[in-house]
């Protein structure tokens, strides 16, 4: 995942998943990578953004429809990972999901 997600015109909707996680992350990067990549191949997937420091992580997810994310929440697949993550890997967790209103960004790597 190189660089910010690019994203549609709003409205659109925004997934806010920050944790903590515990001293056992065995195994919990090849997860995250799966999840990212199963994410994108769901429909009404827009993109992700995501940082991770010192067992602080913020993942945004952005998603086409309140039933894109409906179907993504009970993926068979993810439903496992996100055990896995309650019962091993997380310490703490908050998920909020935001209908977007507005966007706008810069970046200085654009060619005018």
């Amino acid at each position: 995942m190189a660089g910010l997600a690019s994203t549609p015109e709003p409205p659109y909707y925004a997934v806010i998943f920050a944790s903590t996680t515990t001293d056992d992350t065995d195994g919990y990067g090849e997860a995250a990578d799966r999840m990212i990549e199963l994410a994108a191949d769901m429909p009404g997937f827009l993109g992700i953004d995501s940082a991770r420091e010192r067992g602080v992580g913020i993942t945004v997810s952005y998603w086409e429809s309140e039933d894109a994310i409906a179907r993504w929440k009970a993926d068979a697949e993810h439903t496992v990972v996100r055990e896995t993550g309650r019962t091993r890997w997380y310490a703490a967790y908050e998920l909020r999901v935001a209908r977007v209103e507005r966007a706008y960004g810069f970046d200085t790597t654009s060619t005018p």
